[in-house]
């Protein structure tokens, strides 16, 4: 019987939603799948891998795993997938996937299909949707029968089964196989923001130029803060220095699909329009009623940015105290 293989990316000890996705589409394939988590930082996550029905987890518990370094990391994901015996590796299509899997499928021959946004399985194979020329177009890919795939998927675009606390799993500790490395990382910085990732986040208030400065940034952040939201921005305020490459969505920073994207002040260029058309629900505010936005947009304010924030904020704050 075909089997899967899912690889778990985990922050602070718990499972992120992207890799929990990947868990319920194992589990819904009807096949047999295990996971595989690397580090020394995974507290919870193989007991939390077992209540979404993986029977065994492989770990590799070294600290030299608790940072991104791309030969470790394939040396490990290369002897677990020779010894789990996977047909398929689903993977979250973050910016660790989406450097290391393209490694391993070279190495092991494996087919690769990178950012889908939309996987099922018919017939015992699997099948994706990924968008193509910035997200003008979507191609479905198809595999033969008995091919091996890696499978990179988008974070938010999968379903999510409950958890099941009564069901438990194995956990089968391996040992990486040290060698010379030809890279070492000194150290990886990360941000000290508490919010969710912009790729993990349910919403996300972004800002273009028509902020017009930086420190107009606050009125985003202060509707964030009312939302439980996280801050996201174009490429023209980042080049600008107004906020963090971080926070960049598009298609030279992030690809997000959050429940609900809040795009104030940006023009709708297809850069950026590439990095959150699939979100499910769109806001634009915008005092120019021909702006691009408009068009790919759920629902649309024309105004004027500085009066629409605020008075959304209150009225926010006012919905959520009631």
């Amino acid at each position: 019987m075909s089997k899967i293989l899912v690889f778990l990316e985990h922050s602070k000890g718990k499972l992120k939603r992207s890799s929990i996705e990947l868990l319920s589409a194992a589990k819904n394939s009807g096949f047999e799948f295990d996971a595989v988590v690397l580090g020394t930082q995974t507290q919870e996550v193989p007991h939390e891998a077992g209540t979404y029905g993986t029977k065994v987890v492989y770990l590799f518990k070294d600290t030299k795993l608790d940072q991104y370094n791309p030969e470790l990391y394939l040396n490990a994901l290369e002897s677990v997938t020779a010894e789990s015996g996977a047909l398929y590796i689903l993977a979250p299509a973050s910016s660790t996937g989406k450097d290391l899997f393209p490694r391993l499928s070279a190495k092991l021959n494996y087919a690769c299909a990178s950012d889908c946004s939309q996987l099922s399985f018919e017939s015992g194979k699997p099948n994706v949707i990924k968008s193509l020329y910035s997200g003008k177009c979507q191609a479905k890919v198809s595999f033969k029968d008995g091919e091996k795939c890696v499978i990179l998927m988008r974070a938010n675009q999968l379903p999510i089964n409950p958890c099941d606390t009564s069901l438990t799993c194995s956990v089968k500790e391996l040992t990486l196989n040290s060698k010379d490395l030809t890279t070492i990382i000194k150290e990886i910085v990360k941000s000290t923001s508490e919010k969710l990732d912009l790729t993990e986040a349910n919403i996300i208030v972004s800002g273009g130029r028509g902020l017009k400065e930086a420190s107009n940034f606050k009125l985003l952040n202060d509707l964030a803060e009312t939302l439980g939201a996280t801050v996201g921005a174009t490429r023209a305020v980042v080049d600008a220095g107004w906020v963090p490459h971080g926070m960049q969505v598009g298609q030279t920073g992030k690809t997000v699909a959050p429940t609900l994207y809040i795009a104030v002040g940006i023009s709708g260029a297809i850069q950026h329009l590439a990095g959150m058309s699939g979100s499910k629900v769109i806001v634009a505010i915008n005092n120019d009623a021909n702006a691009p936005i408009f068009q790919k947009a759920t629902y649309g304010i024309v105004g004027d940015l500085f009066e629409v924030i605020p008075q959304l904020t209150e009225e926010f704050k006012k919905a959520l105290h009631h």
